[in-house]
């Protein structure tokens, strides 16, 4: 990016957008004669367009006609009134304001990326949505929608207008979950029985000896296998046809437009050759060629449900909660609370379930879920929902709803936090895909004029068997299977990633950016000295009281040290990466940096001399300076190991807000080369890691997730750091369990394996294709050998990129 003082970039010319698909045209984009004012891509979304204004349908480019609306308002009235009662609104939103309501839906009939395109543009067909994204894996839609505007029973009525209806059980209601769709299995059935019938009347056609039995009873045979194929041209390969028309009107080619394309020349001309009488069709090429793909689709399901790579990591979520019980107070996992539970929730932490406040001033910012970033208020006895984050002094809150790691995933994956996509391994995948599609299409038809002067049944053969082995889905397989069985295993080691793509950017990463207090440094085995005037009793608790709000390392081992008291903290402010303030008893209480509580440049640089290995808590009372305490700094068992494998692989950076006492220290860990910055603030991390990437560079910050949120969400991956009590930090890519920090060299080397991984997967998926499509032309294949083939295909692709990564975790000892 340019410097404020660089020159203004020359004028460029601007990007045309393709008036088919919007991706963006070459420097000469293709034209209409008749149309100047329409440019294309390439010839295929211009024969697309051509096609469509052929038939009048170009309507279907806009949303306002309300595209693939099924279900008319009038239909089934009352249907869905039940969604006006609030008690079903409880027990299905997530998150509910005057302003804003969230809740997720389950949509099944989703398949394809052109669902999706619709799913997520819900906002342009009802002006009270605020926004919808798609979880394709899941089959899920998070709605958010503003109630002042819109209810929930209209967004469940538009969903089923359009053709979503989503699946609203008693599973959402809190009831026995619901089983799975048996669609696919009815149809697969169907597909088995007509196949297995048709090849039982086609063997007239496969052995001479039967010549007799064909003569009589091959006409009968010819009416009866189209009887039984009709069937499943309806039923069992409905979904191929729904899945290429959902595409091509949402301006999109997928994968089924040209095996719909196959399976209906196949048809057709079965049907041809019965009705006139010239033979009994390929009525059994075409219920094998169906059968065949449905099991591939099967079997492909049940790998993605076999795996769950895509949300897997979920059930190994470090995020933990202070419970308060008998026993005083204790760290356990988000998975553990249950209904019932008294928390307690410190400054700056977030809220996980659904709770009401029993003791302290709530000041809620919900900006994680709703965008708005002014504090909501709740006094006691009010619901407070999962998300929002504490700002202010500690609350106890008693849980009313279990924890959704769901929820919590849905968080951290909050489009606040998104980052800057670049070019991915994933993309590239799709760009060819879409390329592959059209060089299928191209093969199959230059098929047609080539065989059919010489052998008309070998002409549809060839065209058939192109459509039906050409497989770019085994290409688009390689990059999630791979990344996901990926994450899969360090999550085993506790390194838990937000998704699969983090995997690609550890691959990639050349620096490495670490913070000092919290992360370097184990806090909790740091012994604490007062230095300064003696403290009384009530001085000693209100501190103790006051640090207790704080979730800062430094504050929390303080506050063990001097058995926090329960004292109510009033005013309570923290500023990130300086210290907090409040009045307790009375007292006005600081804690932090020496600036922060007044102390004098020079009296600081005079403390500062007394010892290189440690770090200061400075105390005010009253608006004096009352004294420090002294943290010896002990860094983790495994840093210096962990330094070791990265430094001859990485640029490596510490930036602490500390003082520079600890920089020999750090030196001599870290080597001559690397670049060590103190006194930062959280504005000065995020500045340095900005400046890092417009060099160029991809950067990985390993941060406590606190005082560095900022500088973990600006970084390529950001790595929250985390001891017992995990602070749970959207803004972060991955959160790295402290006992598995030793592995963090072993971690980013893997990633790196996973990427060679994903590239021999491509090249797998090209051979596959290239050798298949070759004979395929060449009429070497019949269709139900290239249906056959086709799902072996997609199928080995995954259990090779699985098998390859679980040698490269054995490999990297994980």
């Amino acid at each position: 990016m340019p410097t404020l003082l660089a020159p203004p970039a020359p004028a460029t010319t601007p990007l045309l957008a393709c008036s088919h698909c919007g991706d963006t045209c070459p420097d000469e984009p293709i034209r209409l004669p008749a149309e100047p004012a329409l440019h294309f891509c390439c010839q295929g979304c211009k024969a697309v367009y051509e096609l469509l204004a052929a038939s009048n349908l170009c309507t279907y480019y806009r949303l306002d006609e309300k595209p693939g609306q099924k279900v008319k308002e009038v239909e089934l009235p009352g249907r869905f009134d039940y969604l006006d009662s609030e008690a079903v609104q409880g027990q299905l939103l997530a998150f509910r304001s005057p302003t804003l309501a969230r809740l997720t839906f389950s949509i099944p009939q989703m398949h394809c990326a052109s669902c999706i395109w619709l799913l997520e543009n819900l906002f342009k067909l009802n002006p009270g949505i605020s926004s919808s994204r798609v979880n394709f894996l899941r089959r899920e839609v998070a709605v958010s929608y503003q109630p002042a505007v819109t209810s929930l029973k209209e967004v469940v009525k538009l969903l089923a207008a359009v053709g979503y209806e989503p699946r609203i059980t008693l599973a959402e209601l809190g009831a026995q979950p619901h089983h799975a769709s048996r669609t696919l299995y009815y149809q697969l059935g169907l597909a088995a029985f007509a196949f297995g019938n048709v090849m039982l009347m086609a063997f007239p056609d496969y052995f001479s000896f039967t010549e007799a039995l064909q003569q009589g009873f091959g006409q009968f045979f010819g009416w009866l296998s189209m009887a039984l194929s009709l069937p499943v041209l309806l039923v069992s390969a409905r979904g191929f046809y729904q899945s290429a028309w959902q595409g091509l009107r949402q301006r999109y080619i997928n994968l089924d437009f040209p095996i719909s394309l196959g399976l209906t020349a196949l048809f057709v001309t079965s049907v041809f050759e019965v009705a006139t009488g010239r033979g009994p069709g390929y009525f059994d090429s075409f219920t094998g060629l169906v059968f065949f793909m449905l099991i591939g689709k099967w079997v492909q399901q049940r790998s993605y449900d076999a795996l769950r790579f895509d949300r897997d990591f979920t059930s190994y979520f470090p995020v933990a909660v202070t419970l308060l019980g008998q026993d005083g107070e204790k760290s356990i996992s988000v998975k553990e609370l249950k209904a019932g539970q008294r928390i307690r929730v410190r400054n700056q932490e977030i809220i996980p379930a659904d709770a009401v406040l029993l003791r302290g001033t709530g000041q809620i910012d919900y900006s994680f879920v709703s965008g708005e970033s002014v504090p909501v208020p709740k006094v006691a006895g009010e619901i407070v929902y999962a998300g929002g984050r504490q700002v202010g002094e500690a609350l106890e809150l008693e849980v009313v709803r279990e924890v959704s790691q769901g929820y919590l995933t849905q968080l951290w994956n909050n489009p606040a936090f998104q980052k800057e996509e670049k070019v991915s391994l994933e993309t590239y995948a799709n760009k060819v895909g879409r390329y592959f599609v059209a060089l299928t299409l191209v093969l199959a038809l230059g098929s047609i004029p080539y065989w059919y002067p010489r052998d008309p049944q070998m002409a549809l053969r060839a065209f058939t068997s192109v459509l039906v082995i050409a497989c770019p889905c085994a290409l688009s397989l390689a990059t999630p299977f791979a990344l996901g069985a990926a994450l899969r295993v360090q999550g085993r080691r506790q390194l838990y990633l937000k998704n699969a793509a983090v995997v690609e950017t550890l691959g990639r990463a050349d620096t490495i950016v670490f913070d000092k207090t919290g992360t370097l440094t184990d806090v909790k085995r740091s012994e604490v000295e007062y230095q300064g005037r003696p403290l009384t009793g009530p001085e000693r608790q209100a501190v103790a009281a006051l640090v207790a709000q704080s979730t800062h390392p430094l504050s929390q081992r303080l506050a063990t040290e001097l058995q926090a008291s329960a004292w109510p903290v009033q005013g309570l402010r923290e500023v990130p990466g300086q210290g907090l303030r409040g009045t307790v008893a009375g007292l006005e209480v600081k804690a932090g940096s020496a600036a922060f509580v007044g102390l004098a440049p020079a009296a600081e640089a005079s403390a500062s001399t007394t010892d290189s290995l440690q770090s200061r808590v400075h105390i005010s009372l009253a608006g004096e300076v009352a004294g420090c305490y002294l943290f010896r700094n002990v860094y983790r068992d495994d840093l210096r190991s962990v330094l070791n494998g990265l430094g001859r692989r990485y640029r490596l950076a510490v930036l602490s807000g500390d003082n520079d006492t600890e920089q020999d220290r750090l030196r001599q860990l870290f080597g001559p080369e690397a670049e060590l910055r103190f006194r930062q603030t959280p504005q000065d991390k995020l500045d340095y890691i900005a400046g890092l990437r417009q060099q160029g560079r991809t950067v990985v910050m390993v941060g406590d997730g606190l005082n560095d949120a900022g500088a973990l969400q600006q970084a390529d991956a950001g790595i929250a750091l985390t001891d017992t009590l995990s602070n749970f930090s959207p803004a972060c890519d991955a959160i790295l369990d402290a006992g598995s920090f030793g592995r963090l060299s072993t971690f980013l080397n893997f990633s790196k394996d996973c990427l060679q991984v994903v590239l021999a997967t491509f090249v797998l998926s090209f051979c596959y294709n290239g050798i298949g499509l070759g004979l395929a032309v060449q009429g070497r294949f019949t269709p139900i050998v290239s249906a056959i083939l086709m799902p072996i295909s997609s199928l080995s692709v995954m259990v090779f990129a699985t098998l390859l990564v679980r040698l490269a975790a054995r490999m990297n000892r994980l």
